[in-house]
C-alpha cells in the first residue's frame, strides 16, 4: 500500500483585491487563514520537532518546525540552509549505525533511531528519530518526513536503572559469597563439634590394631625361632625318629596351631579396623570439601552413609539408626551441600532424644522427585516456635552449644536445589523432617 501524504502550504493566503467579491469568498479566505494559523500553532507547540528532507544523497532538510529553537536552540531556517546540518550534529559514535541501515528506509518505508544530537550549547542530548518515506503515485520516493523527540530524561533513567542493576548484581554476588563463607563456617563448626567424637571413633580401631600388631610381632618372632630350631635339626645327622620327636616337642612348646589360628584373626580384625579408619577419614574429607560448587549426578544413599560415618559417635549412645532405603536414581545436585543438610538433621535428631530412642532414615522416589525423611522419637518441637525454626541464628540450645544456622542454611541449600523441606512434630512423640529434591533442579520453576 502506497504512503499517502497531504502537503500543507504554511504561507498565509493573500486576501483578494478590493473587488465586488462575494461574502462567501471572503468567508472562505478567512477560514483558510484560521486553519493555517491553527496548523502552525499545533506544529510549533508539539513536543516533537517535525521535519522533512530529500530522499537522496545527504538527506538535506527542506523543512524544520520552529519549535527546534525551543528544543535544540537552533533557528529552523539555519537548519534548512545547511545541507549537512543533520549529520554534522550527530555524535560520531552514533553515525555508523545510522549510515549502515539508512538504505533500509527505501525497502521498509519506515525507520526509527535513537542517537545523541549536539544542541546549540554544545552538549549532546538523546533524540528519538522516526522517519517515514513518502512516495508518489508511481511509487517514486519524493520526500522523507520525520519527528525528533528529546528522550534525554528517559535515557538518564535507563542509565540510572542499569547502574542500579549492576550494583544489585554486585551486591547479590557479595551476598552469595557471604552465604558461601557462612555455609563453610557452619560446616567447619559442625565438624569441630563432632571432632571429639570422630577422634574417639578413630581411636577405637587404632587401639585394637595397635594391640594386634604387638601380639602379631611376638607371634612372628616365635615363628622365626621355631623355624631356626627346625633348621638346626635338619643339619644334625641324628636318627629320623629322634628328629620327629624333637619337632613335635617344638610345635607343642610354641603352640603353632593356636598361633596359626590367632594370626588369621588378628590380621582380619586389624584390616577391618583400618578400613573403618579409612572410611571415617574419607567421609570427613568428602564432607568438608572447601568451596565445592560442582553440580553432579550423585548417589544420595552413598552421601547419607558417608555422613552417618561422621556423626555416628554423636548418635550411637543415644539412638539406634534404622535405614529404610527405597530405590533412588542419581540426582543432579551439589552432593556436599546435601550431605550437610542430612548431617544437620541427624545431629538435631540426636539432640532431641534425651535418653535412648530411634532415628529412622527413609528414602523414596515418586515421579521426578526423590525424598529423604529423617524421623526421631525425641521430645518434639513446641508449636509456638515451629514457625521460627528456619530463622537464622534462632536456637533453643544453650549458649555455646550451637550457632542457630543449621536449619536456616539447610533451608537455603534445599531452596537452591529448587526443592522443599517439610516438618511434622508432636510433643513427646518426635519430629520428622522430609526433604524433597527434584531429579533435575534446572527443569523446575523456582517460583
Amino acid at each position: 500500500m502506497e504512503n499517502q501524504f497531504e502537503y500543507f502550504d504554511l504561507s498565509v493566503p493573500t486576501p483578494a483585491a478590493s473587488t465586488p467579491a462575494s461574502a462567501a469568498q471572503a468567508a472562505n479566505v478567512s477560514q483558510e487563514v484560521a486553519q493555517h494559523n491553527r496548523l502552525k500553532y499545533l506544529i510549533d507547540n508539539t513536543p516533537a520537532i517535525i521535519y522533512s528532507s530529500v530522499p537522496t544523497g545527504d538527506f538535506k532538510m527542506t523543512y524544520v518546525s520552529s519549535n527546534a529553537q525551543r528544543i535544540l536552540g537552533y533557528d529552523s531556517a539555519m537548519m534548512v540552509s545547511d545541507p549537512n546540518f543533520w549529520f554534522d550534529h550527530i555524535h560520531p559514535d552514533d553515525v555508523p549505525q545510522i549510515f549502515s541501515s539508512l538504505a533500509m528506509l527505501f525497502s521498509e518505508g519506515e525507520r526509527t533511531y535513537e542517537y545523541r544530537f549536539k544542541n546549540s550549547s554544545g552538549h549532546y542530548i538523546w533524540m528519538h528519530d522516526m522517519l517515514r518515506l513518502i512516495r508518489d503515485e508511481a511509487g517514486n520516493p519524493i520526500e522523507v518526513v520525520g519527528s525528533l523527540t528529546d528522550i534525554s530524561e528517559r535515557k538518564a533513567m535507563e542509565e540510572s536503572l542499569q547502574k542500579k542493576g549492576e550494583e544489585q548484581k554486585q551486591l547479590i554476588h557479595k551476598l552469595q559469597e557471604a552465604q558461601d563463607q557462612l555455609m563453610q563456617s557452619e560446616k567447619m563448626a559442625s565438624v569441630g563439634q563432632l571432632a571429639a567424637g570422630i577422634a574417639h571413633e578413630i581411636n577405637n580401631p587404632i587401639g585394637f590394631v595397635n594391640s594386634n600388631m604387638g601380639s602379631l610381632q611376638g607371634y612372628v618372632e616365635k615363628l622365626f625361632e621355631v623355624l631356626a630350631q627346625y633348621e638346626q635339626l635338619i643339619l644334625q645327622p641324628q636318627a629320623a625318629q629322634s628328629a620327629v620327636a624333637r619337632v613335635n616337642a617344638i610345635k607343642k612348646e610354641a603352640d603353632l596351631e593356636f598361633l596359626q589360628e590367632d594370626v588369621e584373626d588378628l590380621v582380619r580384625e586389624s584390616m577391618d579396623g583400618l578400613k573403618r579408619v579409612r572410611d571415617i577419614v574419607q567421609s570427613l574429607k568428602d564432607f568438608s570439601h572447601v568451596g565445592e560448587t560442582d553440580w553432579q549426578e550423585a548417589d544420595i544413599h552413598h552421601g547419607i552413609d558417608s555422613t552417618l560415618n561422621i556423626v555416628i559417635n554423636e548418635i550411637k549412645y543415644k539412638a539406634t539408626v534404622i535405614k529404610e532405603y527405597g530405590t533412588l536414581p542419581n540426582v543432579r545436585c551439589i552432593i556436599s551441600q546435601i550431605n550437610q543438610v542430612v548431617m544437620n538433621l541427624l545431629v538435631n535428631a540426636s539432640h532431641a532424644i534425651k535418653d535412648k530412642g530411634t532415628i529412622t532414615i527413609n528414602t523414596g522416589c515418586k515421579d521426578d522427585w526423590i525424598w529423604i525423611r529423617i524421623s526421631d522419637t525425641g521430645s518434639g518441637i513446641p508449636p509456638e516456635i515451629m514457625t521460627r525454626i528456619f530463622e537464622p541464628f534462632f536456637t533453643t540450645k544453650p549458649v555455646g552449644s550451637g550457632t542457630g544456622l543449621g536449619l536456616s542454611l539447610s533451608y537455603g541449600i534445599i531452596k537452591k536445589h529448587n526443592g522443599r523441606i517439610e516438618v511434622k512434630s508432636e510433643m513427646g512423640v518426635g519430629t520428622s523432617f522430609t526433604i524433597h529434591l527434584p531429579l533435575r533442579p534446572d527443569k523446575v520453576d523456582a517460583g
